[in-house]
């Protein structure tokens, strides 16, 4: 495992606060252990079937007539069906979810060749076809937009001042436009990620 005592810590109303953000940290991760794959295998399961307890055509059908259903009826082929459909909606959230890193992370100064390491070790040219608009020339970051967390923002350059500022509309339709005050491209797209992830759309309780 890394040590981190090296890396700087500062808190968000540290003047430095956005020049470290934007440095980008060497290792960026340590190596998930045996069993941090196992805990993950186990939320993602747990995720999985609570989403194919919902619709399962055998299940709704028992509690519809007010029966709460065995646990054993996991075992049915049908209800089987139904958590491999809920674990296709796992794998798509997961490529949302990665495409998104992986733009925050490119935008940031990450390169594809770093994306690709993360990405289980896969060659910078697959990390490139795979997410194609995730590293990109500064000059051509203005123009295209970053989707993030159910929002889009679009960063903007003032060359008279060399400061760079955002637009964004999140996913709950809120809008923001910041001042010309980021002193880089990354500074601008941390704070756009900010407020998107703070205006995204709240999960759905199915319980409640």
């Amino acid at each position: 495992m890394s040590d981190p005592t090296g890396i700087p810590t500062p808190d968000k109303t540290d003047d430095d606060f956005w020049t470290a953000v934007s440095n980008l940290v060497e290792p960026p991760w340590n190596e998930p252990t045996q069993r941090d794959a196992f805990t993950m295998d186990e939320q993602v399961h747990d995720a999985v079937r609570a989403l194919a307890e919902r619709i399962s055509t055998r299940l709704l059908a028992y509690r519809a007539a007010d029966k709460t259903p065995d646990p054993v009826l996991m075992a049915a082929p049908d209800v089987q069906l139904a958590l491999l459909r809920a674990l296709y909606e796992a794998k798509l959230a997961v490529d949302r979810l990665a495409e998104s890193a992986a733009t925050v992370a490119g935008r940031g100064g990450a390169n594809y060749a770093q994306l690709g390491a993360a990405w289980g070790g896969i060659k910078r040219q697959s990390a490139r076809v795979k997410w194609p608009h995730a590293v990109v020339r500064k000059t051509a970051a203005e123009s295209i937009p970053l989707n993030y967390a159910g929002g889009t923002a679009v960063v903007h350059h003032d060359a008279e001042s060399e400061a760079w500022w955002y637009t964004a509309t999140a996913a709950d339709r809120q809008e923001s436009e910041s001042e010309p005050v980021h002193g880089s491209y990354a500074e601008a797209i941390a704070g756009a990620t900010e407020f998107l992830l703070a205006h995204a759309l709240p999960t759905e309780n199915p319980t409640g």
